[in-house]
């Protein structure tokens, strides 16, 4: 539940509204002066201050100037006798969210509190949106048939609604991203904010701030407080990509996050508490890492918790169609091209390719044969994909090694079972029809059938 901040310098309404508000759930500071209010901003997590236009020290004012140089999100209301209305208007014209008039009824500040907390997360949000991932809203879908993505459903599924810490393991492209993004909506803290952040595509010093955020003044330029995307993410979840990139020293302060809950902001010296779980990825093998004194042995276990490893694209070719299926109808929707079909050949091309760059690199060749297609099927010529590559490919299954019959064998069952396999679909199922178009006999094409089990595979 949020902490609100209480400032009023008269004893009574002070403990009336401590009171009232801890009935309803809040955990609440007090101060009776704007000094000590100001004091109690930096030594508190704050979610929303509450305060009187005329206090000691310093008045409603310089508190409102003091939260807005540092936390510009953090909603402040203010309380005003009737006589100083004016004062209470100018005063949401500086910043404040909203003023109540002295005497009011306690359900209509509690109605106007929620709406300020729900308006300063939506704004928090914004800013996450903007930076992160404004294009991907709505429930990550995973796309797929094959086993192995049915293995790692099973397993997001049961440990999504826990908080163990998750490592996710997978080349680049093969969309770690998107499976850090199904734990988080499946889990308990999908409300709240998911907050991505890659720990190789930032230099170390500026990943710092970026994670833990900076107090005022910490260094040059830093004219205001800013909340780091673990602070951001409070009660939510931060995934942090290629984990086996960040430098030793942030490796020591990120152990200290999932150990003990807390953070410290560049140029402080005071723990905040925060919530969060950590779903952490990275491309590289982080035991030999670990072994070569690159990556902390403590921090690789306090990840490793529950371990989820994506295989790439070319070892899950089941997968292949519907990806590219997929990603045709998102691309002609958005070139608004007519319906698009993907022709025999060219998905046969699909198939084969070695797919290095993984899902990301099928994707980028959807989008550019989309764009080169007139209309109708997309054929061979508009995925811009290589010959060299494709045989390339083929070659990978071939042994190149022992004698050339060997090599030849080898390399005729591959073109002769792919081969059966696309005429079988051909005729849907009839082998009779099948073995004509094949010019070899029927039971020349049952043998061949049992002999590379394709039945068996649902051909």
């Amino acid at each position: 539940m949020d902490t609100i901040l209480v400032i009023e310098d008269k004893d009574s309404m002070l403990a009336m509204l401590k009171q009232t508000l801890e009935t309803e759930g809040y955990q609440v500071v007090t101060a009776k002066d704007g000094a000590e209010g100001i004091k109690r901003l930096s030594d508190e997590r704050i979610g929303l201050v509450l305060t009187d236009l005329k206090l000691p020290k310093k008045d409603g004012f310089e508190v409102l100037r003091a939260v807005k140089a540092d936390s510009p999100l953090l909603p402040v209301i203010v309380m005003t006798a009737f006589g100083t209305i004016e004062l209470a208007v100018k005063a949401v014209k500086e910043g404040a969210y909203d003023f109540l008039t002295k005497p009011f009824d306690m359900e209509h500040l509690l109605v106007l509190m929620k709406r300020a907390l729900d308006a300063s997360r939506v704004a928090t949000e914004n800013i996450l949106l903007k930076e992160e991932f404004a294009d991907k809203l709505g429930f990550p879908k995973i796309i797929g048939k094959s086993s192995q993505l049915q293995e790692i459903t099973a397993n997001i599924q049961k440990v999504a609604p826990t908080n163990a810490t998750v490592l996710i393991h997978g080349e680049s492209g093969t969309g770690k991203e998107l499976f850090a993004r199904a734990i988080h909506f499946l889990s308990l803290r999908k409300d709240a904010p998911f907050v991505a952040i890659n720990s190789a595509a930032i230099p170390r010093e500026l990943l710092e701030s970026e994670l833990f955020g900076y107090e005022r003044g910490a260094f040059t330029g830093a004219d205001a407080r800013k909340l780091g995307r673990l602070e951001l993410a409070d009660k939510g979840t931060v995934f942090l990509d290629e984990i086996g990139d960040m430098d030793m020293a942030l490796q020591a302060k990120l152990l200290r996050v999932l150990q003990e809950q807390v953070i410290e902001r560049v140029g402080g010296n005071k723990p905040i508490k925060i919530d969060v779980r950590v779903v952490a990825a990275t491309n590289k093998d982080i035991t030999k890492a670990v072994e070569a004194k690159l990556f902390r042995e403590d921090l690789f276990y306090r990840l490793n918790v529950f371990p989820i490893t994506i295989p790439p694209l070319r070892e899950r070719r089941d997968d292949v169609p519907a990806l590219a299926l997929h990603f045709l109808n998102k691309y002609s929707a958005e070139v608004r091209k007519g319906p698009l079909t993907i022709a025999e050949d060219t998905m046969d091309i699909l198939m084969k390719c070695p797919w290095k760059g993984n899902i990301r690199e099928l994707e980028n060749v959807m989008e550019r044969a989309v764009i080169y297609a007139d209309g109708g099927a997309i054929r061979p010529e508009h995925l811009g994909i290589s010959e060299s590559s494709i045989l390339d490919a083929l070659a990978e299954h071939v042994p190149m090694d022992g004698p050339l019959h060997c090599v030849a064998e080898a390399a005729q069952r591959i073109a002769e079972s792919r081969r059966i396999r696309q005429v079988l679909k051909q005729t849907n199922g009839n082998k009779s029809r099948a073995a004509e178009i094949l010019q070899v006999s029927y039971k020349t094409l049952l043998t061949k059938i049992k002999d590379y089990q394709l039945e068996e595979k649902g051909e």
